[in-house]
Order: C-alpha cells, then structure tokens, then sequence
C-alpha cells in the first residue's frame, strides 16, 4: 500500500506542477555533446557516478545525461532522473541495429513499443513476459512519441542533403524513412547473422535492436512518466555490418540527435 500511494502522490504531484522538466538521455557521449551544444547555460551535476547537465534549451527547462551501456545502466539513470530531477518526460536518443525488411542504415525508428529480447523465465512464465508484470511489452507515449516522429520526419527531410555527397556515398545512405513500431533491447550488442535472424523469427514486429530502450520503459511505466525514444540504424546488425562506426556516429548519428531534439524542442 505504501509504495504504490507513494506512486500515485508522484503523479498527482507531477501533474499539478507547473514547470516541466524534460530529461534528454542518450547512450554515447557524442550523442550527448550535440544536444549540449545547443543548451546555452547547462550547470553539472554528478549523481550516482553520473554527470548530469541542467540547463534549457528553447524556453524548456532540461537534464541531459548519458543513459550508461545496458538495461541496468539505464533503469539506473531512469530512475535517478524520476527520483532526484522530477523529469516530466523523458526523450531517449541513440543508435540501433536495423533488423526489419526495409529498415536500412541512415533511416530512424521511432519507438510505439518496447520489449526485452533476452528476458526469459520461463516455463514460470511465458517467454519475453516480465514477471510481475503479466506482460512482455511496455508502451511509449502516444503524445510525445508523435511529437517525436513529427521532429524526425522534419530533419529526414532537410539534414541528408546538407551532410554532403562523401558521407552519402561512404554509408550508401538514400532517401532515410522514419519508422514506427516495436523497438527490442537485450544485454549483448547483436552482431552476427545467426543472432539477427533468430531475433527475426522470435520477434517478426522487432523493427531494431539496442540496449537500453525497455528498461527506460519499464521504469517509466513504473512511475508513469511519458517516454519517448527515437534510434538512428548505424548498421543491420549482421556479418555485412561494416560501418565505420566511430565516423557514423560522428558524422551522422550525432547529427540527427542534435537536430531532432533541437526540432522536437522547437514544435508548436
């Protein structure tokens, strides 16, 4: 009874407050110093093991933090940002594997649900569910995820041509998309062909794979916060993903971060 009148005081205190404090995570750091450089009075704050940056950004009050490798890692953040920083919502920005038909590199997905890959306890319960829960999939926010899409959408329509024609041809990135639907995390970084294609026949929705997506759903479903998650595919998560990684993060990745969360922060 305690912990769960404990909930409901946050939320009715979450909802009558009149400032709301919007947390930008993302899992690295190049990510994160394009949304800080656009943050023109971000202060430092270090919370378990973890540096946190308030400030604004377009008349938003705002928390930047790196989410740390792992569903751990990220539950951690998660709840700290709940806990310590009364974030309002939370906006997740990062990289994934495309598993999807159609989901190539260059394009973003814009999380509808979420759901661990590896949670499995069964035969206890049936494989994916999260005990406890009576369910395997945790939902995004309806709202913000649309919010989130739109801002996609704008910067997919713009950033590709200004990136230039070397970068284009060196990630034969094409016309990107935004994708909608089930985003899949697991603690171990999906690589190989075998591991794909088994995540594939397992979980046919799955448009891509990352890491720390469900846990932030999770802990958001716990304490009712709006989450809304967009990933950039660096990769098909297979034997032929060759990408120079550290050079697509920089040159493309930690670009659409930036702008996305600069167009989402900027929506009327």
């Amino acid at each position: 009874m305690q912990g769960g009148f404990g909930r409901l005081f946050f939320c009715l205190f979450r909802r009558t407050c009149p400032v709301t404090t919007t947390a930008i995570v993302s899992a690295l750091h190049e990510e994160l110093a394009a949304v800080l450089a656009l943050m023109p009075d971000e202060q430092q704050q270090v919370v378990g093991g973890r540096t946190f940056w308030r400030g604004h950004l377009h008349g938003h009050d705002v928390v930047a933090v790196l989410s740390g490798i792992g569903k751990v890692a990220a539950a951690t953040t998660a709840t700290v940002l709940v806990e310590r920083f009364g974030v309002q919502r939370i906006v997740f920005t990062g990289v994934a594997g495309g598993l999807a038909p159609g989901v190539r590199v260059g394009d973003v997905v814009v999380a509808q649900r979420f759901l661990q890959h590896d949670m499995d306890a069964s035969p206890i319960f049936p494989r994916h569910e999260v005990p406890g829960y009576g369910r395997a999939s945790f939902d995004a926010d309806a709202a913000l995820t649309a919010q989130l899409a739109r801002a996609s959408e704008r910067v997919l329509r713009a950033l590709p041509s200004q990136l230039g024609p070397e970068v284009l041809n060196a990630f034969e990135l094409q016309t990107p998309r935004c994708h909608q639907g089930l985003l899949i995390s697991g603690d171990r970084f999906v690589s190989t062909t075998a591991e794909s294609q088994a995540l594939r026949e397992a979980l046919p929705e799955a448009l891509a794979v990352e890491m720390e997506g469900a846990a932030f759903a999770q802990v958001c479903h716990d304490y009712g916060v709006p989450l809304a998650v967009v990933r950039t595919i660096s990769d098909r998560a297979d034997d032929a993903a060759h990408v120079d990684f550290p050079r697509f993060l920089r040159e493309v990745a930690s670009r659409y971060s930036g702008a996305i969360i600069d167009a989402l922060l900027t929506q009327r």
